[in-house]
């Protein structure tokens, strides 16, 4: 399913004028930054992102690549790239998920019937780290979502050191989660997707 054309907010947003040859005539420059959905072309800069981001801290990846690749062919609508001059800097991946919270099986699958956003991963490239480039993200993630009609809430899991970051984009904390990977534990956290009619009527989705 395609819906990049009905979502104005993933448009190109310009930072800077486009520069100009010696000649006065425009030439052509990737955008100052851009957010779009991410394809599979994206997999491997998304993997060498989020390698670095937690291999460092848990020594193990959320994703590996053929998991991205597998949801980014499933669910690209629900995954989104920051892109700098045509460099991505930051993303998240998601799926759907159709239980009321979170199981191990939630790590590997896409339920099209879904209406749970289950967000996988959101990882920032170590060079814009500390710009608060995650939660500027977070928050265009949860705007894409509000246009997407069959999505009713967004889940993810995080480490207790996290929480506190996921409140502040307006997550909610349900308890632990089910899901273990090794001898890592999880909150699970919630965040309501509203307002579709009225995001329809006022931002053309």
């Amino acid at each position: 399913m395609s819906v990049l054309s009905a979502l104005p907010f993933l448009k190109p947003v310009h930072l800077r004028s486009p520069r100009s040859s010696p000649g006065g005539q425009r030439r052509h420059t990737l955008p100052a930054s851009e957010f779009r959905c991410l394809s599979p072309e994206d997999a491997v800069s998304v993997f060498e992102i989020e390698r670095e981001a937690f291999i460092s801290v848990s020594g193990d990846c959320p994703l590996h690549l053929d998991e991205i690749r597998h949801f980014l062919n499933l669910c690209p609508e629900l995954s989104l790239g920051w892109f700098e001059e045509g460099r991505l800097v930051a993303f998240i991946i998601g799926s759907l998920w159709d239980r009321e919270r979170l199981s191990q099986a939630a790590l590997t699958l896409h339920k099209p019937q879904g209406s749970a956003v289950h967000i996988h991963v959101l990882a920032v490239h170590r060079t814009v780290r500390q710009q608060g480039k995650g939660s500027i993200l977070m928050w265009r993630y949860l705007q894409h979502l509000r246009c997407l009609p069959f999505a009713r809430r967004a889940l993810l899991m995080c480490e207790d050191f996290l929480v506190p970051f996921y409140q502040k984009c307006g997550f909610e904390a349900l308890g632990p989660c089910e899901v273990t990977v090794g001898e890592l534990a999880f909150v699970e956290m919630q965040h309501p997707v509203r307002g579709h009619a009225f995001m329809r009527r006022n931002s053309g989705c």
